[in-house]
């Protein structure tokens, strides 16, 4: 009784307050607490007894013009950095930079050295801080860096169009095939679609870790990782609701998951076409040239994994463009980016986009199969396209050349 009258009092006193005071009061306090804790910072005995933590990485270093090289440094830790001296194979030379020699905590800055750089050669790249730290970037093979001109926008699309666009509209080509074949085998092909797209979200999560180890500290790899997996999947998600809803409430169509699976397709293409414009920003022809043609083929097998799922309705031409635009053209944007400006906390947010959005179109190819096909993925037929699209999808991997 004393509780309930006690909380009684508590809500007439706070009654005259609106809704939105009592929700900005916690916040206005948290903020307060923060501003006393940087006022009267508690940690200065440590400040004065450990010397600062410093963390610089390079992301790059361009080559714009014969005699002229740009070091692109962010600082990922948690205080600001003053760079002192810049070597360049083992020399010290001397440089600008844009705005002050100290870089605060995650900011950007741009080093410009004038330096006799030899075309096709290897060269060490190092940035000594004023308390003595040296970081340093090896640049395998020196080359004139692409600028974003008519040529360089051209060669990178028309890359892309061969990487990516391209071959998924030729295995979108599969479907009058998938028409004309009986339902068992029909499901056998939409369990090889899982398949295919099970490698694609293994292969995915890899290149993500992998670009996320070069995120700098303080942009949180891991972060960008949950950011952009979580996402896709809550985006696609509502995409889905919304066709449900407008359906009626009924199951998504096939065409609606084949949709689904071209953007997730698309998603993870972008991070190809990223390998593929930062290869040959590098200089690496070779590797660039394995990639197109590795993932070329790669991407063959993924317009048939957007077909499969809408083998039994007939649809209109357009569509087709559709499905191999939103799956294909954003290796284009992504070789522009890997090409122009790459950045390992940008490629591993759209690859862990990617990611996220494989793992929803599995689910959802799923539930298609389970739906139309009452024994599910696990008849033996159905089993074995399953097996068989892993083992396609890995025999295409092993023409790309990392």
């Amino acid at each position: 009784m004393v509780l309930r009258c006690t909380a009684m009092s508590e809500d007439r006193a706070t009654s005259g307050f609106p809704k939105w005071i009592l929700g900005l009061i916690p916040v206005v306090l948290l903020g307060l607490l923060v501003v006393v804790f940087l006022r009267y910072d508690p940690t200065e005995p440590f400040r004065a007894a450990f010397p600062p933590v410093e963390e610089l990485t390079i992301e790059r270093v361009t080559f714009p013009a014969p005699g002229t090289l740009r070091i692109h440094v962010v600082n990922g830790g948690p205080e600001a950095v003053t760079i002192a001296q810049v070597m360049v194979d083992d020399a010290f030379w001397q440089y600008r930079i844009d705005g002050d020699n100290t870089v605060p905590r995650l900011r950007r800055s741009t080093l410009e050295v004038d330096y006799p750089w030899v075309e096709g050669e290897p060269h060490v790249v190092a940035l000594v801080t004023s308390t003595g730290l040296t970081f340093a970037y090896e640049v395998a093979v020196a080359t004139v860096t692409p600028t974003p001109n008519a040529r360089y926008l051209t060669t990178f699309a028309m890359l892309g169009i061969y990487a990516g666009f391209v071959p998924v509209l030729l295995g979108l080509m599969w479907y009058p095939f998938l028409r004309r074949i009986d339902k068992k085998w029909l499901h056998f092909y939409l369990s090889l679609t899982i398949g295919l797209l099970v490698f694609l979200l293994v292969d995915a999560f890899e290149h993500t870790l992998e670009a996320a180890a070069a995120v700098p500290a303080g942009f949180q790899g891991v972060g960008l990782i949950t950011v952009g997996v979580v996402g896709a999947i809550v985006g696609l998600r509502a995409v889905s609701g919304i066709g449900r809803r407008k359906g009626g409430g009924n199951p998504p169509s096939g065409l609606t998951v084949s949709y689904l699976i071209a953007l997730g397709i698309g998603l993870h293409n972008m991070g190809e076409g990223l390998a593929i414009g930062a290869a040959y920003s590098l200089g690496e022809i070779a590797l660039g040239s394995f990639l197109v043609i590795g993932f070329a083929l790669h991407n063959t097998t993924e317009g048939l994994a957007i077909v499969a799922p809408m083998a039994n309705e007939r649809r209109p031409l357009w569509h087709f463009g559709a499905m191999g635009a939103i799956a294909g053209l954003p290796t284009v944007l992504g070789a522009w980016v890997g090409g122009f400006s790459y950045s390992p906390a940008a490629a591993t947010f759209f690859l862990a986009l990617g990611a996220g959005a494989i793992v929803q179109v599995i689910i959802e190819v799923g539930k298609l199969v389970q739906r139309s096909w009452p024994e599910g993925l696990f008849t033996p037929l159905n089993a074995a396209g399953l097996v068989l699209g892993i083992l396609v999808m890995y025999g295409t991997a092993l023409m790309v050349v990392a």
